[in-house]
């Protein structure tokens, strides 16, 4: 039996960020993964993650956005790591469409640098995009793009120099409330004991707490890497993250920064999965088809072959924000992550308010929005 101040079940991008905090307020922590962190059969890989602050999905996530680029300054400055890179972010779409107005709102609320574009103007500024005469257009200077992989073993590194323990390979069977906080069994019968827990399980969440299994959706995203066509029109200097909304689809991609081709996915087109441990990376010719399409259509200088395919699980909730707060009944118990397939950018300040939570019970961050209890 082992005995800890805080044990972290899951370390993705929330999990390993918590961990991180955890240890530098001097807790004794424990982070336990699945698998290997930064594995592929979740949700927190694919070499590149976006990174804005005119948050189309509400302006309400302003302020947290404005934390997490702190944070992930913050990490980048103590460690030495290089984990974001500011290359602007395109955002274009149908007349009206959500993405363009509701970045526009955000920004305009919290009066946030941005630059209205035509179309026209797009193609003289950025000559790999070709955009319909009729689109709508938005340049925010100061989004980018995370590197997953690296910040998941910056966060890691970081925590086990701060006096974190580290088990990889370790399933979870349970999670359990007791009279002095929480026990954990593992697979091969191990138990660890914790004052609090930090329940960070991605995709997986649902099978440690059924309760919330029913209000979740899993899909399977494919990610597929292209040979640009014209290779000086899409390095980061000359070509920005993008995320388009046509009639059909929401599109987004990344410049060849890694030499490993243009990465670009679709943020709606997702396969269901019945459970995480379904998930398979089984991207084919027919999802390569459909983001080649996009790519020919909008930006043709990124069009060439594909390259790599991947998938990836988005953990969807109805309303499509986050579950993020303490247990109904067990507030010893915080539960994170489930992120509809729009978090990582989050993590570094998620990260920080799971270790508010797990030590003192409450965050001076606004999560409201998030409540467990919001389903009912």
């Amino acid at each position: 039996m082992s005995v800890y101040d805080v044990a972290v079940v899951g370390l993705g991008a929330m999990g390993s960020a918590a961990l991180y905090h955890l240890a530098v307020r001097g807790q004794r922590v424990i982070g336990l993964e699945r698998a290997t962190p930064g594995h592929s059969g979740g949700s927190s890989h694919g070499e590149s993650r976006i990174i804005r602050t005119a948050y189309f999905e509400h302006p309400s996530y302003v302020p947290l956005l404005r934390r997490a680029y702190e944070n992930w300054l913050a990490l980048e400055w103590t460690t030495g790591a290089e984990l974001m890179t500011i290359t602007g972010i395109l955002e274009a779409g149908v007349p009206g469409a959500a993405v363009v107005q509701g970045s526009l709102a955000a920004a305009r609320l919290h009066d946030l640098p941005h630059e209205i574009l035509s179309a026209r103007e797009v193609g003289e500024r950025f000559p790999a995009f070709t955009l319909p005469a009729d689109w709508e257009a938005v340049f925010q200077p100061d989004a980018g793009f995370l590197r997953p992989e690296r910040a998941i073993d910056t966060y890691i590194a970081a925590g086990m120099t701060a006096g974190a323990e580290v088990r990889a390979n370790t399933l979870i069977l349970s999670v359990a409330p007791t009279v002095g906080g929480v026990r954990l069994t593992t697979e091969n019968g191990a138990v660890i004991d914790a004052g609090s827990v930090v329940v960070s399980a991605g995709a997986w969440i649902g099978e440690l707490f059924p309760e919330l299994k029913r209000h979740l959706r899993l899909t399977r995203q494919a990610l597929g890497w292209f040979d640009p066509v014209q290779p000086a029109l899409v390095t980061p200097d000359r070509f920005p993250v993008f995320l388009f909304e046509s009639t059909d689809d929401i599109v987004y991609g990344f410049p060849d920064f890694a030499g490993t081709g243009v990465k670009a996915a679709s943020h709606m087109h997702g396969l269901e999965l019945p459970s995480a441990d379904a998930a398979r990376q089984d991207a084919n010719a027919a999802d390569a088809a459909r983001i080649s399409d996009a790519l020919a259509r909008f930006v043709p200088a990124a069009a060439g072959p594909v390259r790599t395919l991947k998938t990836c699980i988005y953990t969807n909730t109805p309303d499509q924000d986050f579950i993020l707060g303490p247990h109904a009944l067990f507030p010893q118990i915080v539960l994170a992550s489930p992120c509809s397939g729009h978090g990582f950018k989050f993590a570094s300040v998620i990260g920080e308010i799971l270790a508010d939570l797990a030590i003192l019970g409450a965050t001076p961050h606004d999560i409201a929005r998030f409540r467990l209890d919001r389903f009912g």
